[in-house]
């Protein structure tokens, strides 16, 4: 593992030392648990900027309001499949600073006001400091918005959303070696980080995980587990009567996370722009983050009646919700070639394969009592007038 900072302590780290002092080595997920959520020093706990370019990442909806925008276009047709004239759910977790709420709700506001009128928009979200961003940055929208335990919400008529949360569930480590499983643990030790990892027989839970996700990692490849996804899921899902699921992150399905090219798994940290592979280092002060498995979010949906409509790569996604007919009209209004081009290098961001985040992100749409509809973000793109110009 890379060793990139040259302060390797945090306030976090005596604490953690300590707990494995009394306790024994711990599995990675309990550290990484502690790293992220900690209530006095985890990463998403502690006031900071983290998203941006003061911070430590960038987030689609960071990089403009288009992304919000087009998003609301799919809220908008999903509110007439319902057609529910009393009241339109979206539940929003994990709204980071609240920007891609506050796109959605100007574009509902501006396109949808009758929509926007019967809208009852609830963010979840475990950081009080997040709250305290997004009470202020949403301010303007105060009747439309309120905030909600995670456990403590429900959707009658709506669609529940997400972007780049599940990519922060802590995760089980694990390595295969001899035909055998062995799940990574973390002890105290001489290492610059004063951390180290031993290696033990994996447990009941993670063995049965990966015999009901029905693909493993091969010899040789370090891998990640989130256990905490599929029960997620199943949680989302029994929590709405009617409606959608709308799910935005980095990831593959299992078949192409566990290939075997994939020897070292995807954990990566972000600090300031800054991505490393070692997780030992500044614990709670960077992002620590894996790719997310969306068979296994397919999976554990279903068993809770929410049927895949459509899941593809994020490009995919929005070139079919107008990402294409949005940026000409962008340039249009420019007031000149530079200000044009700008936008343009901007906008291809969010599509872009390489170097962007068109394909690596993917989205899901899930339904439960909705039939098969024709979403908006379905549209092929042989079906957007000049397409392939705005890849160039």
């Amino acid at each position: 593992m890379s060793e990139t900072m040259t302060n390797p302590e945090t306030a976090l780290t005596p604490l953690l030392k300590q707990l494995i002092s009394e306790r024994g080595a711990i599995p990675f997920a309990e550290y990484m648990e502690c790293c992220l959520y900690h209530p006095d020093y985890g990463y998403y706990m502690q006031p900071r900027q983290r998203i941006g370019k003061g911070g430590d990442f960038f987030t689609s909806s960071s990089v403009h309001a288009l992304f919000g925008k087009l998003i609301a276009r799919q809220l908008i047709q999903m509110a007439q499949l319902l057609d529910q004239p009393e009241r339109f759910q979206v539940v929003e977790q994990g709204a980071g600073s609240g920007h891609l709420a506050l796109d959605i709700l100007n574009a509902l506001l501006r396109e949808a006001p009758e929509l926007y009128e019967r809208l009852d928009y609830c963010l979840v979200d475990v950081s009080s400091d997040q709250r305290s961003r997004q009470q202020q940055l949403l301010t303007g929208h105060g009747e439309r918005v309120r905030w909600v335990d995670k456990q403590s919400w429900s959707i009658a008529s709506g669609c529940f959303l997400s972007n780049e949360l599940v990519d922060a569930f802590p995760v089980h480590l694990l390595e295969k070696t001899g035909g055998e499983l062995s799940e990574v643990y973390v002890a105290n030790g001489e290492e610059t980080s004063g951390f180290a990892e031993e290696l033990r027989p994996c447990g009941a839970e993670l063995c049965d995980y990966f015999a009901w996700l029905g693909v493993e990692p091969v010899e040789g490849n370090r891998a990640e587990a989130n256990l905490q996804a599929p029960d997620w899921m199943r949680d989302v899902g029994r929590r709405i009567a009617r409606g959608f699921v709308l799910t935005i992150d980095y990831g593959y399905p299992a078949e192409e996370l566990y290939a075997p090219h994939r020897r070292l798994g995807t954990l990566l940290c972000y600090r300031q722009h800054q991505a490393d592979d070692n997780p030992y280092l500044a614990p709670g002060d960077k992002d620590i983050t894996t790719h997310v498995d969306f068979t296994a979010l397919q999976k554990a949906g279903v068993e809770v009646g929410l049927s895949p409509l459509w899941f593809g790569e994020q490009y995919r996604f929005l070139l079919g919700l107008g990402f294409f007919e949005e940026l000409m009209q962008l340039e249009a209004q420019a007031e000149d070639e530079r200000q044009a081009r700008a936008v343009r290098m901007t906008l291809k961001n969010l599509i872009l394969p390489d170097g962007g985040m068109g394909e690596t992100f993917k989205v899901l749409v899930q339904g439960k009592e909705v039939g098969q509809p024709d979403l908006l973000c379905a549209r092929p793109i042989s079906a957007i007038p000049l397409a392939a110009a705005a890849m160039r």
